[in-house]
């Protein structure tokens, strides 16, 4: 009990300072992240996600959220904590709240973190971001095989035209909200954006002597731009696999594979790895920006399986009911009031 208190006191220490900052890659980063992530989809997902104008589309929205900061104070306070989640040491969110007990809603974390005398805010909120983000790109690929079909299956010329015009606003949507979304797993794959180790070691036992400055801007911005090589980040990207499980869980798995970098991160700065042009910098470098084109492309292939078995329509009626034609696409279904 003496060994949680203490824990909790030095914690606190760290975040008086302030909040995290709210930066994972740079513009460079984030763009290859979701570009490869783009170029390695399989061909089961649809072509209109795959068109060189979607990959060079997405690849842009996917550092959208990091332009975005600044437009206000209500904007910058409610989102900004979304960018990254404080894992201490032993991968629990500030020490207090194991992942695997992560409850469904941010409103439930955030309930849990104010009974341990912390908040969504401080702790910040990374994997809700990613599942809520996939959960849409999910719905949104729902209604675009919902709509497809209707297309196709359409009673008069007038219900098709409804049904093209619907599918065509459905591409533009899945794809901002894919490009959009891709950000997080982004953010999710740099190992000072889970962990309370974010601007140097901390206020924390430190037996290593690992720095206790600020090098996350540097890492994640000019050492990949002036170091790295795009190509040789695609190169590290393996075709997709399925991990047979929940988006919840594959979050959970790629939150705790970054944060078991961040002691060899600290350990490469030590050792002078991330000076211009080390090797050691660019292959651990490159590996971290692979890691997350990589969650970002299987977890959109992941979407796209489950919207199969989503709901979509008024009532609701599952997409795979649709395709089959045990229920036939109406306007109606898709126009209740």
């Amino acid at each position: 009990m003496k060994r949680t208190n203490g824990w909790l006191a030095v914690l606190l220490v760290g975040l008086a300072a302030g909040p995290m900052p709210c930066w994972a890659w740079g513009a460079t980063g984030h763009e290859w992240i979701s570009g490869i992530a783009i170029e390695k989809l399989p061909e089961s997902i649809p072509a209109f996600v795959r068109t060189p104008a979607a990959i060079a589309d997405i690849a842009v929205m996917g550092r959208e959220l990091d332009r975005s900061k600044g437009a206000g104070r209500t904007h910058d306070a409610e989102r900004d904590p979304g960018h990254w989640v404080s894992l201490a040491d032993d991968g629990s969110v500030l020490g207090v709240l194991p992942l695997d007990e992560l409850p469904d809603t941010r409103e439930q974390y955030d309930t849990l973190l104010r009974a341990k005398g912390f908040t969504q805010y401080k702790a910040g909120y990374l994997p809700y971001s990613i599942v809520d983000g996939w959960q849409q790109l999910r719905k949104d690929f729902a209604y675009w095989r919902a709509a497809k079909k209707g297309a196709e299956t359409a009673a008069s010329a007038e219900e098709r035209a409804w049904f093209e015009a619907d599918l065509r606003l459905r591409e533009k949507l899945t794809l901002r909200d894919l490009g959009v979304w891709s950000h997080y797993p982004g953010d999710a794959s740099q190992p000072l954006h889970v962990s309370v180790h974010y601007e140097g070691w901390g206020p924390y036992p430190n037996p290593h002597d690992y720095t206790t400055k600020d090098f996350d801007a540097y890492f994640e911005g000019e050492f990949v731009r002036d170091n790295l090589v795009r190509s040789a980040v695609a190169a590290e990207v393996g075709p997709y696999q399925s991990c047979g499980c929940s988006i919840e869980d594959r979050t959970k798995t790629l939150l705790l594979a970054t944060l078991a970098q961040v002691d060899p991160l600290y350990a490469l700065e030590k050792n002078g790895g991330l000076k211009a042009g080390d090797p050691r910098g660019i292959a651990f470098t490159n590996a971290r920006l692979a890691a997350g084109a990589t969650a970002v492309r299987d977890m959109i292939v992941d979407a796209w399986l489950a919207s199969a078995d989503t709901p979509v329509g008024y009532p609701m009626v599952n997409v795979r009911d649709i395709e089959s034609g045990k229920i036939r696409a109406t306007r109606e279904l898709f126009k209740g009031d």
